[in-house]
This record gives C-alpha cells, sequence and structure tokens, in this order.
C-alpha cells in the first residue's frame, strides 16, 4: 500500500495516488483571467512525485476556457482520464488540466503549475500570498537554524568552506543543509552561472560552478539572496550539494547521500 509521511489524513485510490482535502483558498490566474477560485480545493500526490498538486471541483474551474487536448501527452501519468487544453483571448496552454480516474476524485480537475510541467497559469495564491512552482506540502516542515558546529566543506580533496558559524537548514525527506557565510567560503574557486531555481519554501536561489578541472557537478553551490521570511537566517550564505561534495560535522565526515538530486547531479 503506498504510503505517505504523517498520513492519518490521507486516503488512497486504487490508482495509487494520495489525496488530502485543503481548508486553504486557492486562485488560479491567466493574465487577467481567474480560471481557479476554490475553497475546497483537494491536494493530490501521484505516485514517484515528491511533490503535491492541486484538483478543484468543476464548478470552481471557468470551465468555458478548456477544451479536449489536442495533442494529450502519449506517456500518460498514473491515473489520468483526460487532458484539457486552456485557452484566454486566444492563447492557448496545451494540457494545462486533467481530470482523474479515481472515482474519489471524480468531478474534479488538476490543474499543472507555471515552471513545473513547462506550461499552466501565470499565478498561483493560498489566500493573499502568491505561490510559485508547485503546492506546499502541509505534511513538510522546512527550519533554519543557527548553530556553532564546525562545519568543512571539501571539493576534489580541497578545502572550499570552514565555519563555525553555519545555518543548518533541516527539511523534511532531504538531508540536512549546512550554509555557510561567504567570509568562510573560498568563493574565488567558483564562478556564478546563469541557474536559477525556485522553491516555495526558500525562495529563489542563484548557483556557482567550480572552476577547477576535475569532475565536479555544475552547479554545486548556491545561495538565496531574498529569501522567504521563514527562512531569513540563510539570507546570502552559501550551501552545497552533499551529493557531490564531501562535508565533515564537528570533524565527523557525512556520508555522501542519495536523494532526488543524485541523478541530475552525476549526468
Amino acid at each position: 500500500m503506498t504510503t505517505h509521511p504523517a498520513a492519518q489524513g490521507i486516503r488512497t485510490t486504487p490508482e495509487g495516488l494520495l489525496w488530502e482535502p485543503s481548508e486553504r483558498w486557492v486562485r488560479g490566474r491567466k493574465g487577467e483571467v481567474t480560471v481557479v477560485d476554490s475553497r475546497r480545493p483537494v491536494l493530490v500526490w501521484e505516485p514517484g512525485v515528491p511533490v503535491p498538486l492541486y484538483a478543484f471541483p468543476r464548478e470552481d474551474v471557468r470551465e468555458d476556457v478548456l477544451r479536449p487536448a489536442q495533442h494529450p501527452p502519449t506517456d500518460r501519468r498514473t491515473g489520468v482520464r483526460e487532458f484539457y487544453d486552456l485557452d484566454v483571448g486566444g492563447v492557448v496552454v496545451r494540457n494545462v488540466a486533467w481530470t482523474f480516474t479515481a472515482t474519489d476524485l471524480a468531478g474534479h480537475l488538476a490543474f499543472a503549475w507555471f515552471r513545473r510541467w513547462d506550461s499552466g497559469l501565470d499565478h498561483w495564491y493560498e489566500e493573499e500570498e502568491e505561490i510559485f512552482v508547485h503546492p506546499r506540502d502541509p505534511h513538510k516542515r522546512v527550519d533554519a537554524l543557527p548553530s556553532s558546529r564546525h562545519v568543512q566543506v571539501e571539493v576534489a580533496g580541497l578545502l572550499v568552506a570552514d565555519t563555525h558559524r553555519p545555518v543548518l537548514l533541516f527539511e523534511t525527506g532531504l538531508p540536512t543543509r549546512y550554509y555557510v557565510p561567504r567570509e568562510d567560503v573560498r568563493l574565488d574557486l567558483f564562478e556564478p552561472t546563469d541557474h536559477s531555481t525556485g522553491c516555495p519554501y526558500k525562495g529563489t536561489a542563484q548557483y556557482w560552478s567550480w572552476r577547477g578541472a576535475e569532475d565536479v557537478p555544475a552547479n554545486v553551490v548556491w545561495s538565496y539572496p531574498d529569501p522567504l521570511p521563514s527562512v531569513a537566517p540563510v539570507q546570502g550564505l552559501l550551501a552545497f550539494y552533499n551529493e557531490a561534495v564531501d562535508i565533515a560535522v564537528d570533524g565527523a565526515r557525512l556520508p555522501r547521500p542519495v536523494t532526488p538530486f543524485t541523478a541530475s547531479l552525476s549526468a
């Protein structure tokens, strides 16, 4: 049986989907058109996908701007019945929404989130706060705690960071990330890149890559210059992928973890 952390209120469908009602007021817009406006959304976790999405009762969706997809994806995801295209003022977004085969979710439409499937609505809101990348998981915590632990980071056998004033970021389902003040990092050994990522819990990150000739994954270092208030202590500090570098905490070297990022870092 499919499980989920803290799954007490979560229900499972025969297709392997997990779902849970939410009390948040959620709205989605395309341009100036409100396509979704719901006070009774449902969070859905698809098999093998670590983050949830929202599904909404059809009555809370502007179905007049949806039409059956002309070119639905050939690699159908688990439990999907039918895809829909969005047409707002002649602007067409392909496969923006879909229905599920699960009886529990009959009468609901799920939506792709902006920057998740490379298509979707332009803006999503929970209550009055705009949410990016994907919905926040109510069963996930992200805590940024200042520490006095001794953290050292080596890249390709070279010590590149050494601090007694890190901020430790604890995020459910991921290894602890060690954020180091810039003054304690050999940032001259790295070069900034154009890469950036967004996180609904932390904000938008900027990245650096290793300057050396050694085989080190690109964008191995990141920082949040303007993090969300809940993780304010990491502002401007630098973190390294534990999966690709060697980190020692209080003199004990940590094993390199295997995470959802491991495959992309070794590509």
